[in-house]
């Protein structure tokens, strides 16, 4: 049973009643539902294929359509996996980091922490800029889009959200100039991970919002700067020496050694 796992027993997304446990109810009551529906659209793809062509052709088209009607039924049950195991996404989004922009010469540190501000789940160092990425997951019914600017989930403003992460980007902006000695300028992003939205990516409250791989595709085609190799180090250096790990507040030597024997 979903509420009774070892593993995942303190998590709120799998306590009975929860918006996932109840979203994972009716998705499976739908079950019947879905495949009924698959059922009339393949036997009326075969009929209509199979008298204006020929049988086997019928049986093609027919076969295509199930299973076209199956993988998008699936892409939208997976696309909320993330907000269903009650997970923001970080972990996905630092695996996704690793695999792209890291092989290609970009620097990243994970979990660390700005005085005051809470965790930054990501910060990019590319010849492009610093970016921090946030990332949340939203019910896969959840809207969200921008209007005059200003970012809306639901009809609601979200200003707590947009707040927090505006301050979180300039507050290591600071602390990271103030170790490398040259202004830096940290650019605030957020990955969504579920939800609907309006287009993509798109830009409110001066952070940019997109689902994960189209985030990275803005982000090293829209550069905010021109950095050189040797400063892209030198910047994830000093961030390193800034800002702590997950929390803990460490001294900037004790930092720089276990990154370097990392």
């Amino acid at each position: 049973m979903i509420g009774s796992s070892i593993y995942l027993r303190d998590r709120a997304a799998f306590t009975g009643g929860s918006p996932q446990a109840v979203y994972e109810e009716l998705w499976q009551r739908g079950r019947k539902g879905r495949l009924r529906t698959r059922a009339i659209l393949a036997g009326t793809t075969l009929i209509l294929c199979g008298m204006l062509v020929s049988a086997i052709f019928g049986i093609a088209m027919a076969a295509l359509v199930a299973s076209a009607d199956a993988l998008v039924h699936w892409r939208v049950y997976k696309a909320s996996r993330v907000w269903r195991l009650g997970l923001r996404g970080e972990d996905r989004m630092s695996r996704i980091l690793r695999h792209t922009l890291e092989r290609r010469g970009h620097r990243v540190l994970y979990e660390r922490t700005v005085p005051g501000h809470g965790q930054a789940d990501q910060l990019v160092f590319g010849p492009g800029g610093v970016w921090l990425v946030h990332n949340e997951a939203w019910h896969p019914d959840a809207e969200i889009s921008p209007h005059g600017g200003r970012l809306f989930i639901d009809g609601r403003t979200q200003s707590k959200l947009v707040g927090a992460l505006t301050a979180r980007a300039d507050a290591a902006a600071d602390l990271i100039s103030r170790v490398s000695e040259v202004p830096v300028k940290v650019r605030p992003v957020l990955a969504v991970h579920g939800g609907k939205l309006a287009r993509t990516p798109f830009a409110a409250d001066g952070i940019v919002f997109a689902p994960p791989l189209r985030l990275l595709r803005w982000m090293s085609r829209n550069p905010a700067a021109a950095y050189s190799p040797d400063e892209v180090e030198a910047i994830t250096r000093a961030a390193v020496h800034a800002l702590p790990i997950g929390g803990r507040i460490t001294p900037p030597a004790a930092t720089a050694l276990s990154t370097d024997a990392a």
